[in-house]
């Protein structure tokens, strides 16, 4: 029994792409045509869902990962190192299914001395075409879903279910799309990152952003900035959420770690705004350490960090 499930913490089901990243420390990014010397390398599970997963088991929630990888078991080296930490992480694996044939997906990362980071990732399309065998089956027991929009096709029949069944549904923006995409009005929270949003709307001004997508659907919603404010709506009003200082080493699955923390403290009755300042602690921490999605915090962590937030005054809504 994990600590999670001794906990008796939410359930939560985390859905969509899961990825073996290789992971370069360079001075800064190689030019066009150019070669740089790496200072480190390391090898560490990713993807969205997958580092999600990761924040939420720590966070000290029970939850379940699902979404297509390569396999079979002893043929996908990549799979089969990744379902190995997770499994580590007490996640319950058990819903990722392993398509013959094929590789799990793989990132080559650049994180740079100032802890920004360029990725390359390499999918099979084939991949990205597998649906859930039973998504009603996965969302049965759960308190909460969230599901990524990096494969569309195996995470819309889940967010369908869980609609049906009312669970709560928050949404990772991470792929560009259209303003009309089905999974936004499946939603009951959708949060995006700004590159995501800018992308998808055409517009840079975050909190306009919003708002056109708020024509599309009825969910929350929030975009996350990086070190900048959280923008999000409010009776249809943008507002802004501070996000915490810290020095950044590594901002690698920032977003995930904050939509982990977001989702948990959802799933434990906290208001969207709470959420968001439990989610942006938890990124914030993340942010000061090298290693990706292995550097999530502990509960323990987060607390104490949000107890000497407190006390310093930070982290409150403008």
């Amino acid at each position: 029994m994990s600590c999670a499930e001794a906990a008796g913490g939410p359930r939560v089901l985390c859905a969509g792409i899961i990825v073996l990243d290789e992971v370069f420390r360079v001075q800064e990014f190689p030019k066009p045509d150019g070669k740089v010397q790496a200072d480190g390398y390391f090898v560490v599970n990713g993807g969205c869902a997958a580092n999600a997963a990761v924040a939420v088991a720590r966070l000290g929630a029970r939850v379940a990962l699902a979404g297509p990888m390569g396999g079979p078991p002893g043929r996908d080296d990549n799979g089969d190192r990744v379902l190995a930490a997770l499994r580590r992480e007490h996640i319950d694996c058990t819903a990722c299914q392993r398509v013959p044939g094929l590789a799990t997906a793989l990132s080559a990362i650049f994180i740079d001395a100032r802890g920004d980071r360029m990725i390359v990732t390499y999918r099979d399309e084939r991949v990205a075409a597998v649906t859930p065998a039973d998504a009603d089956a996965l969302v049965g027991n759960v308190d909460i879903v969230l599901a990524d929009n990096r494969f569309p096709a195996f995470v819309t029949p889940i967010c369908a279910a869980a609609r049906r069944r009312g669970v709560p549904l928050v949404v990772d923006g991470d792929r560009p799309t259209v303003e009309d995409d089905a999974l936004f009005a499946t939603a009951t929270h959708l949060i995006f990152s700004s590159e995501c949003l800018r992308e998808t709307t055409g517009v840079a001004d975050l909190a306009e952003g919003l708002l056109r997508i708020a024509k599309r659907t009825d969910a929350f919603l929030a975009v996350s900035n990086g070190p900048d404010d959280i923008v999000f709506l409010e009776r249809g009003k943008p507002q802004r959420l501070p996000v915490f200082k810290v020095e950044a080493v590594d901002t690698l699955a920032a977003g995930d770690a904050f939509h982990g923390g977001f989702v948990v403290a959802l799933a434990e009755g906290k208001s969207e705004v709470a959420a968001m300042r439990f989610g942006a602690a938890v990124a914030a921490i993340k942010c000061s350490r090298l290693g990706g999605g292995a550097g999530m915090p502990t509960r323990a962590e987060v607390e104490s960090f949000l107890t000497g937030a407190s006390t310093a005054g930070s982290g409150k809504a403008k």
